[in-house]
């Protein structure tokens, strides 16, 4: 696993150039990219009137990229790596939860002032990068994308995060964002029940529940939402 750390930047180096499947604001949807990049901001640094996308292009130029953006500090990232019969897959987070939610259930943040009353070290959203070990077709990549998302959901439901109002725990936050990146090929599956399915599940939650474990260490339990 390639990572390098440049504060306010954190890149993902894939290797080579692969398919990647996102809705990061910088080139969502299906893309090639050979690294995956996380940049930190604040609140203040997205005022309400910027056009996020646009700024984003500008900080990046040209670059054949995909971007995600956090207010984690970025040092906090979590890595995992499993491999099933042969197929290894690689999961990094950032896992903060400032904002977070249970689906289903909005919370009212209305008029909150996150730069005034929540310390920088108290940002967070959850960010995850996946690259699998397996040549996937566009149809393989999308079910390889919805079993990471419940990889996340389950490792975010097993750190039992409350939410600030008392009615639950969270699933997730409000701002999360998964980019998922494979060789192009013809593997149409990547379920529960295939080898694909159990590395991604298990590298994506593993990962994950690191990241929110280090976050109730840190932070503590509270959302601060």
């Amino acid at each position: 696993m390639s990572l390098h750390l440049d504060p306010p930047w954190l890149a993902y180096d894939l290797g080579a150039p692969h398919q990647v499947l996102s809705w990061a604001p910088y080139r969502p949807g299906f893309q090639t990219a050979r690294r995956i990049l996380w940049r930190q901001v604040r609140n203040a640094d997205l005022p309400a009137d910027l056009d996020v996308p646009r700024w984003l292009a500008q900080q990046l130029g040209t670059q054949e990229v995909v971007c995600m953006l956090t207010s984690r500090d970025l040092r906090a990232h979590s890595t995992a790596r499993a491999c099933v019969e042969g197929i290894t897959v690689e999961a990094v987070a950032t896992v903060g939860l400032s904002n977070s939610e249970q689906v289903g259930h909005r919370l009212d943040r209305s008029g909150r002032d996150w730069d005034r009353e929540v310390a920088p070290a108290r940002f967070g959203t959850i960010n995850l990068a996946v690259k699998l070990g397996a040549a996937m077709s566009q149809t393989g990549l999308l079910e390889a994308l919805s079993i990471a998302t419940q990889a996340r959901t389950a490792a975010i439901l097993t750190a039992r995060h409350p939410l600030p109002d008392g009615s639950g725990h969270a699933t997730g936050t409000g701002t999360d964002c998964i980019a998922i990146a494979a060789p192009p090929g013809a593997q149409d599956y990547a379920g529960l029940h295939t080898p694909l399915g159990e590395a991604l599940g298990r590298a994506v939650y593993t990962a994950t529940l690191a990241g929110a474990r280090d976050w109730q260490a840190t932070i503590g339990p509270a959302s601060g939402g």
